[in-house]
């Protein structure tokens, strides 16, 4: 995704919850003197291949043989290892670098790629963290303008993210395991993000021409998250 059609949602995420692009892009500026540009060509082909999205939600325990019948999976932070410890092998881990950064940083050097992503709350673990991943298996990614090796796929949080780079990928159709958009067990704050990604995917599937099934019997109440993006 080019970042002119990302921005203008991107504003209104920042709008929405007082956030300050400036934070960003300074994570963003971090995190490209850490790291060196990730060949995506590094990447098996996701052109014609149906790609699991995984979320950190709780059915996720149920859905592992799903998440297993796909050709490829992009998981979320904390589904990554659940799905590792269930022998589900993934393709692509997203982190934020909250959850478990510890086990991806290991599983990057035992070759699972990781897309690092840099934002205005999360310099401190970027600085304690991304030196102990692999640095050839490091994806970093913002949610601010691409600078340097750092690069916007879009999305906001970690689970939708993934769906956009399964997308950016090519990947010619998304499934979705491990997603709860109605956990009562979350914060205000997860629960508004979860509302936002939402929103996106709502829109990543109006994009690619795609129906997921994880929005059925939702799209009633879903809008566009921008003007611009219609």
């Amino acid at each position: 995704m080019e970042f002119h059609v990302w921005e203008p949602v991107y504003e209104r995420i920042l709008a929405d919850f007082g956030f300050d692009s400036a934070g960003d892009e300074r994570a963003r500026d971090r995190l490209a003197a850490m790291t060196e540009p990730f060949d995506l060509d590094a990447l098996p082909e996701f052109s014609g291949a149906t790609v699991a999205v995984a979320g950190a939600g709780p059915t996720l325990a149920e859905e592992v043989e799903a998440a297993a019948g796909a050709d490829y999976v992009v998981a979320a932070s904390g589904a990554a290892t659940t799905l590792r410890d269930a022998g589900v092998g993934v393709t692509l881990a997203v982190t934020d670098l909250d959850g478990t950064p510890g086990r991806l940083a290991t599983a990057s050097h035992d070759g699972l790629p990781v897309a690092v992503h840099a934002h205005g709350d999360n310099v401190d673990a970027l600085e304690r963290w991304v030196p102990q991943f692999a640095g050839d298996r490091v994806l970093p990614t913002t949610q601010a303008a691409p600078a340097g090796p750092v690069r916007n796929f879009g999305g906001f949080t970690d689970g939708d993210r993934a769906a956009f780079l399964a997308d950016a990928l090519d990947a010619a159709a998304l499934t979705f395991v491990g997603w709860s958009f109605d956990d009562p067990a979350v914060t205000d704050l997860k629960a508004r993000k979860l509302r936002w990604a939402e929103r996106l995917l709502y829109w990543l599937e109006t994009r690619r021409g795609e129906r997921f099934g994880v929005l059925d019997g939702r799209r009633a109440g879903l809008t566009l998250p921008a003007a611009e993006t219609r």
